[in-house]
Parts: C-alpha cells; sequence; structure tokens
C-alpha cells in the first residue's frame, strides 16, 4: 500500500479552489459599483452645468425716442379707421351685368365707368321714343298749312257777309274752323315737348345702364360679376345682387373711438391725439378731436368722438384697430421730461421698484427706472434708459441680472 501511494505522489485535490470563492469576483463587482457610481456623479455634474449653461429665450425691443409728446396723457381708448366717404354704389334700374370693369385696389375718378348693363330693352326704347318725336314734329306743318287757309276762309266769309252774300251760318263755321285748328296746333307743339321728354327719359334709361364712380375714391370690395342680375332694392333672393362696388375717399380717412361717458368731459374739439395702428405698434401719428358727437350710447354707456389725422399715409387703411391717446396741455416746467418710450410690459415690479431688463451682447442688465405718463399701449421713461436700448418685453420668469440670454429673433 504504502509503496503504490507513494509511486503516485501526494494527493492534492482537497487544496483546489472553487471558482465562485475565488477573492479576484469580488474586486471585480466591488469595481463595478464604483463604476456605475462614478457614471452617475458625471452625468448628473454634466446635467447641472448644461442646465446652468443653457440661456433663455427673450424677446427686445429698442426703447423709441420720446418725441415731441411732452404733454401729459388724459384719456386712452381704442377704436377703428372710419372713412367719412364710403359708398356701395348700385345701379339705378334691374339688368344684368354685361361689363365689370371696377376691381378692388383701383383707383378711380368721379364720374370714371364701373360697370355696364344689358341696355338692349332701353335702346329699343330711346329708338321709338325718337320716332314719336319725329312724327309729333311732323303733324305740326301740317297744322300750320291748315290753320293759315283756314284764317283765308275766315276773312273772305268776313268779306262776303259785310256785302250781304255770305250767311252768318257760313261765317261762324269758318271762325270754328280757324279757332278748332289754333287749338290742334297748339296741342300739337305740346305733342312734340311731351315726345321730347320721352326721347330724354329714354336716353337716361339707356344711361342708367352705365354705373359710374359718384366720387374719386379706391375700389375696396367688387360686388358683381358679369352675367348676374343687379337692381336697387333687394329682390328677396340670393340671386340678385343690390351693389356693384364699393368706393372708399381715401382722403376722408379718421378715427372712430367710443368713449366711456365718466370721461367724456376730458375731450374738446381740436385736442391734440396721438394714435397708434395696431399694425405698426411703433408708429405714433399725430392727430386732433374733430368732432364729439352729441350723443351717448344707453348700451355701452360710451360717447362716439371723432378724429383727424394731420396728415394721411399711404399705410393707413380703412377699418384698421388703432389706439389712441388723448393728451392735455403741456407739460408744467417741474415735471420730468421723457427720455424714452417702452411697452407697458417692458416694466416690471421687483422689491417695490419699477425696473426694465436691458440686452447688451447677450446679458442682461437690470436698471431701475422712473415711469412717466402713459402714451397709449406705451408708458414714458424718465430716467433709467435712453432711446435705443434694447430692452426685455418678454420672457421666462426669474430673470436676474447679469444673466446670459438668447434674444429671439
Amino acid at each position: 500500500m504504502t509503496e503504490h501511494q507513494d509511486s503516485k505522489g501526494p494527493d492534492l485535490s482537497a487544496l483546489r479552489i472553487e471558482e465562485g470563492a475565488r477573492g479576484g469576483g469580488e474586486r471585480r463587482t466591488l469595481w463595478r459599483i464604483v463604476a456605475v457610481a462614478a457614471f452617475v456623479v458625471i452625468l448628473g455634474i454634466f446635467g447641472v452645468v448644461f442646465l446652468r449653461g443653457s440661456a433663455p429665450v427673450v424677446q427686445v425691443i429698442a426703447a423709441r425716442p420720446a418725441g415731441e409728446g411732452s404733454a401729459p396723457t388724459l384719456l386712452n381708448a381704442s377704436g377703428y379707421v372710419t372713412p367719412r366717404r364710403r359708398a356701395t354704389v348700385a345701379a339705378k334700374i334691374t339688368a344684368r351685368v354685361v361689363e365689370m370693369l371696377a376691381d378692388e385696389g383701383m383707383v378711380v375718378q368721379a364720374g370714371q365707368v364701373l360697370a355696364r348693363l344689358d341696355d338692349s330693352d332701353a335702346e329699343k326704347r330711346l329708338a321709338a321714343a325718337r320716332a314719336a318725336l319725329e312724327v309729333a314734329k311732323a303733324n305740326v306743318p301740317v297744322l300750320e298749312v291748315t290753320l293759315a287757309n283756314a284764317e283765308r276762309e275766315l276773312t273772305r266769309q268776313n268779306d262776303l257777309e259785310r256785302e250781304g252774300v255770305a250767311s252768318v251760318q257760313a261765317l261762324d263755321l269758318a271762325r270754328t274752323t280757324r279757332d278748332g285748328l289754333g287749338a290742334q296746333l297748339v296741342a300739337a307743339h305740346e305733342g312734340v315737348r311731351q315726345a321730347e321728354a320721352n326721347l330724354a327719359t329714354a336716353q337716361q334709361e339707356v344711361e342708367n345702364c352705365t354705373v359710374r364712380a359718384p366720387f374719386a375714391g379706391i375700389v375696396v370690395s367688387k360686388d358683381a360679376q358679369p352675367g348676374e342680375m343687379v337692381s336697387p332694392v333687394s329682390a328677396g333672393s340670393g340671386f340678385t345682387r343690390t351693389g356693384i362696388a364699393t368706393i372708399v375717399d381715401m382722403a376722408s380717412l379718421e378715427i372712430e373711438v367710443d368713449v366711456n361717458e365718466s370721461y367724456i368731459a376730458r375731450v374738446v374739439p381740436k385736442q391734440k391725439v396721438v394714435a397708434t395702428l395696431d399694425a405698426y405698434p411703433e408708429w405714433q401719428i399725430p392727430c386732433r378731436v374733430r368732432t364729439v358727437i352729441p350723443t351717448a350710447d344707453r348700451q355701452k354707456a360710451t360717447v362716439k368722438v371723432r378724429i383727424s389725422f394731420d396728415a394721411l399715409d399711404s399705410r393707413i387703411l380703412p377699418d384698421m384697430g388703432v389706439k389712441v391717446a388723448f393728451l392735455g396741455g403741456e407739460r408744467r416746467p417741474d415735471q420730468p421730461v421723457a427720455r424714452a418710450l417702452v411697452p407697458r410690459e417692458a416694466v416690471r415690479e421687483a422689491g417695490g421698484t419699477q425696473v426694465v431688463f436691458v440686452s447688451h451682447e447677450g446679458t442682461l442688465e437690470r436698471r431701475a427706472v422712473s415711469v412717466g405718463s402713459p402714451r397709449g399701449p406705451d408708458l414714458e421713461i424718465t430716467a433709467g434708459i435712453s432711446a435705443g436700448d434694447q430692452v426685455v418685453v418678454g420672457g421666462p420668469e426669474g430673470l436676474h441680472d447679469g444673466q446670459r440670454v438668447r434674444v429671439k429673433q
């Protein structure tokens, strides 16, 4: 037995270590945990840095010069641009449109042809009126010749009656014939005048088939097409038009606003007004009060006020929305002068102080400002900023001084 064991050598199988019991596995597991934790930490740090570095988007606008608007604003109102002269041109007769010459945006002069209607029936009536006039005129010389012969016959009968040759009955008959022909001649002349009047009426009917512009202006609406029926009154059907085109006298544009009756005492004729069109919010238009309509709307408790532009511009169009500021007297010497105008939304409250944020090369600067009187949608700034500064009018909450931002294009 001993020799056999010596020949094979010592048995080392009991000294083998299982793979799962090795110390290196624990170390690898530990390294995996450490690596995952480090990745999470790095990812968190990167997220924080990224979030802190992302610049919010803001909307900016340049502060505008205050200009000559040195008078304080007494009242603000809104309304629309309206023309004093605006007409929907209609035909005087019921007829079919054969030619439409007006189109939207066309500049027309007074008397310019807008449309032509079917005049075939009117032309036939005109021809008949001309013929009737010729017949009436032709009857006049026939009666004049007959009347002259009756005058001669009456003279002969007078001579014969004095000589005792003709009877009194014959003389009376000649006189009656003469008087009757004279009356017929008078009627013939009246018939000529009647025929002339009928001819003028027929000519007017033909003229009515041509629709003309009543005044100079711009066509803003084309209301009929060739082939459609038009009528001066509604025919109770959708197949008959009552208008040809709508014309606006652009030289008569003005502003119409409703002012609350509680503040109408602040408005007087010829008062200075600053108007701002909704389409051009940075354009201030000098105006004046033209008239205060002497009646109130009991439903809305407002009074209508009409305002004239000091100077018209091609950008001003009918029915545009507009905001107006009624100005008071000149600013007192002790009142601060406005340095710039900014939209109302640019001014913010911060700790009881009114501030604006100015963007300069992508960095915000918070500035305390002194606010003056309102001017329509804007506010006067008497201190803190100057005209041309890029002020923030839109952006997220929580903006602060020195913050990096991106300007919305």
